[in-house]
């Protein structure tokens, strides 16, 4: 083996990773190029979201969709709430809420909505009631107290995803479909009556298709402990399932019902039912090669 050949490939393995994880860093001259792709390394790199295959109906065997809830105060979900401090982070870091909602203002999401099953779309302004407060102050000539939710205020992220069997590729596979940001009602924020259970509530602020957001959580990078020349985007840790979750509820005869409308009061029990529904899913890829 060609020693000396093997470790120029990998510096310059190391050195492309670098260069990617803070573009032009050392070939700047002022602080201001850096993080500026020249042209032809844009078109050289042509940095896309891996795109998903066609899959026919007819291929699907077996399906079912399931809403789960990704609680980002768990240690193995902290790389989608921070950083939330955005003055001190790299442009193309941001939090996962940050950067939803920044592609929607932007215009490269389009696809939002109100429910799971988007069937109502939003537009900017609706959202922005959703996550902006304006309070008068009663002084006249003085601006109005502004309240606006932050990526410290969201408690976790709801998914929409269908999981299904391949047949032609004999696997069981996951498809994400929607996600939202569960945050506080903006209208409790700056109200002293409320107690605080009431100012912990969490809503979906909105629904966003995810197949129209890939580009946009592509483009934002995840910080990677292991490895900081080599960071991972958002699309790639949401795809690969990178996070803990609970499962909220199924698709049912029952109109969909929450387990939380069928299992009442008991916390225990609602956890035991999520994870009986993971095991059913994990299960039947085994069944379908039992004869």
């Amino acid at each position: 083996m060609n020693w000396k050949r093997f470790y120029v490939v990998i510096i310059a393995l190391a050195t492309s990773g670098l260069v990617n994880a803070q573009a032009n860093l050392l070939n700047a001259k002022k602080v201001d190029d850096i993080g500026k792709k020249s042209e032809a390394q844009i078109a050289s790199e042509d940095d896309k979201p891996l795109p998903y295959g066609y899959i026919s109906d007819r291929d699907v065997l077996w399906s079912k969709v399931v809403w789960e809830f990704v609680d980002i105060n768990q240690k193995i979900n902290l790389p989608y709430y921070y950083p939330i401090d955005t003055a001190s982070a790299a442009n193309n870091r941001r939090s996962l809420f940050d950067t939803l909602l920044r592609g929607v203002k932007n215009g490269e999401i389009k696809e939002v909505y109100a429910d799971s099953y988007f069937t109502t779309k939003v537009g900017e302004q609706e959202i922005d009631n959703m996550t902006r407060k304006e309070v008068d102050t009663g002084v006249e000539g003085e601006e109005p107290d502004v309240y606006t939710v932050q990526s410290a205020d969201i408690k976790g992220f709801m998914l929409k995803g269908l999981w299904y069997f391949d047949k032609r590729q004999g696997e069981l596979k996951y498809r994400l479909l929607g996600i939202a940001p569960m945050g506080p009602d903006v209208q409790v924020f700056g109200v002293e009556e409320l107690e605080d259970s009431d100012k912990d509530n969490m809503y979906e602020l909105f629904w966003v298709f995810y197949p129209d957001a890939r580009n946009t959580l592509h483009n934002a990078k995840v910080f990677n402990p292991q490895n900081s020349a080599q960071p991972i985007s958002y699309d790639n840790l949401l795809n690969a399932r990178r996070f803990n979750s609970t499962v909220m509820k199924e698709e049912n005869l029952y109109g969909d019902r929450a387990i939380k409308d069928y299992v009442r009061g008991n916390s225990l029990f609602q956890l035991l039912e999520a994870n009986r529904i993971k095991e059913g899913i994990r299960n039947r890829e085994m069944d379908m090669w039992n004869y």
